[in-house]
């Protein structure tokens, strides 16, 4: 059982949790802030977590779900005020609606996380901070501690399984909910190289091409948040070509970015495609959260082989990036 300690005290309206596990700081620092992690310990194992955003930095955001045993669903954000990778972050914790708000009517939490390292490999110590007493009651008799205590006994499995979420493993698609689909990839490089492949119009046309054989003659770049971006493929040597077009709706560089992407020419509807990057060991975990209209339309993507052409250019994408860490 990884919690070592649970100290309450009402003079300064805290909870206080210590837990401590046999693996390196940096593995446990990532367990937190990657959302294919996170997921499988954050909820209690009656209570699985899915999480639809994932925000490692101050000033991000994460949401989450977390579904019971008789289907009825529960949805939570966290605010981030603070992060220093891998020592420190801090969330506002807070129950929510379906699409991320806040539920004013229910407490929010101030939560810090400290991680250290041990003689035995590290530790976490989780501070609860309440605005008053009753407050602070009404989680504890909602079962937070209890929660608390099942979520974190699932972590040393999670820790375990290195081969996963390893910088070697290929693209992968996990179909979220009936409409959301994330792509994940640990890319070797960092943060900055990354978000700069995504945003310089003479890289993506060397990476960004899927399989062999097709060229990138059209790379607009939207750079601003309402600007329109269009990209369009060729097949080299023939007629066949193909495109995407869509809006910059968010940007916090270098950690996300989210946009809409309509095909050139077809009457699919637009999806909604949020980027996240977050440094983790290895490089850089690129998390692409895609929200369809519908499941018919989410299948049919998938089937195309969407997540081998990503692949492809993801190797491709490394293949640039390695030299500019030698």
């Amino acid at each position: 059982m990884p919690v070592t300690s649970v100290e309450k005290d009402l003079d300064q309206l805290t909870i206080t949790i210590v837990a401590d596990f046999p693996a390196p700081l940096r593995r446990l620092w990532d367990a937190y802030t990657d959302p294919r992690q996170i997921e499988r310990f954050w909820g209690p194992p009656t209570y699985p977590a899915k999480f639809f955003r994932h925000d490692a930095h101050a000033g991000g955001r994460s949401v989450y779900s977390m579904t019971g045993p008789e289907g009825d669903v529960h949805y939570g954000c966290w605010d981030w005020t603070a992060a220093d990778a891998p020592r420190s972050f801090a969330v506002i914790d807070q129950f929510a609606d379906e699409t991320g708000v806040p539920n004013t009517d229910l407490p929010a939490t101030r939560m810090d996380f400290a991680f250290e390292e041990t003689s035995g490999g590290s530790r976490l110590t989780t501070t609860s901070y309440f605005d008053s007493v009753e407050q602070m009651q009404q989680l504890l008799e909602m079962g937070m501690l209890e929660g608390t205590r099942e979520a974190m006994a699932q972590i040393d499995q999670v820790l375990a399984d290195l081969a996963a979420f390893a910088a070697d493993h290929a693209a992968q698609a996990e179909i979220l909910t009936d409409t959301q689909v994330r792509v994940a990839r640990v890319i070797r490089g960092s943060v900055d190289q990354v978000w700069r492949a995504h945003n310089d119009a003479d890289l993506m046309k060397r990476w960004l091409l899927g399989p062999d054989g097709w060229s990138m003659p059209v790379c607009e770049i939207a750079t601003a948040v309402g600007d329109t971006y269009r990209y369009e493929w060729q097949r080299d040597g023939g007629d066949e070509r193909f495109g995407f077009t869509g809006e910059l709706l968010e940007s916090a560089a270098p950690h996300r970015a989210v946009t809409t992407e309509a095909m050139i020419g077809m009457d699919f509807p637009a999806t909604l495609n949020e980027m996240t990057l977050t440094e983790v060991e290895g490089g850089t975990l690129l998390s692409l959260v895609i929200t369809y209209a519908n499941a018919e339309q989410r299948d049919a993507v998938l089937a195309t082989g969407m997540t081998d052409g990503m692949e492809t250019s993801y190797q491709r994408l490394e293949g640039l990036l390695q030299p500019a860490r030698a």
